[in-house]
């Protein structure tokens, strides 16, 4: 069993990588010239700076850079005992053992926030499919497989990231059933 569900996550998210390119970002615009001499406003002393979200990437982007690599440390773990990795099998990580899983399980429910920004493109262009009502279900999804992991990870018992890897790949597949496997890129992102 827990072969095939290595074989399968290594085969469901190789076909992520292989099957999207990325769109370059628009360039940002450039803000307004301030009249000769005046200088730029600053905050007031013990201000808080607003900070809101802002879209970097496309849909592809988000789920090679921090998705596939998090969700292959778990799905890793199924066979490879965490501790007995060297350190140059850390995936350039200082963290190793079941820590690195543990930070990959965060890193995974984390990251479901960034597919809840408004604004966020698939790499064919199409929106993100966020303004669609089975999305949020499909991103808590995520979380919660995401949690199930870091709380597997907590228990250093390689039994239970067995069970959460599955419950990972069975939240990623929801997804990507949906949204993903089209039959070509410019379906992407549509139901």
């Amino acid at each position: 069993m827990r072969a095939a569900s290595v074989i399968f996550a290594l085969l469901f998210f190789t076909m992520v990588g292989s099957a999207q390119t990325a769109k370059p970002a628009a360039p940002a615009a450039k803000p307004a010239a301030k009249p000769a001499g005046q200088a730029p406003a600053k905050p007031a002393a013990g201000a808080a700076v607003r900070v809101t979200a802002k879209v970097q990437g496309n849909l592809a982007q988000v789920m090679r850079g921090i998705l596939f690599p998090n969700s292959n440390i778990i799905f890793d773990a199924q066979n490879n005992d965490p501790t007995k990795k060297k350190a140059d099998e850390q995936f350039g990580n200082p963290y190793g053992g079941w820590q690195n899983v543990e930070n990959a399980a965060i890193a995974l429910a984390e990251a479901s926030n960034l597919l809840i920004i408004p604004g966020r493109v698939c790499s064919n262009g199409k929106p993100a499919p966020n303004a669609q009502p089975d999305w949020p279900k499909l991103v808590q999804g995520l979380r919660d497989a995401s949690m199930a992991s870091y709380k597997a990870a907590q228990s250093k018992n390689m039994d239970n990231i067995v069970d959460a890897a599955g419950t990972l790949t069975e939240a990623c597949s929801a997804c990507h059933d949906k949204y993903r496997e089209k039959p070509n890129l410019s379906l992407r992102c549509t139901p």
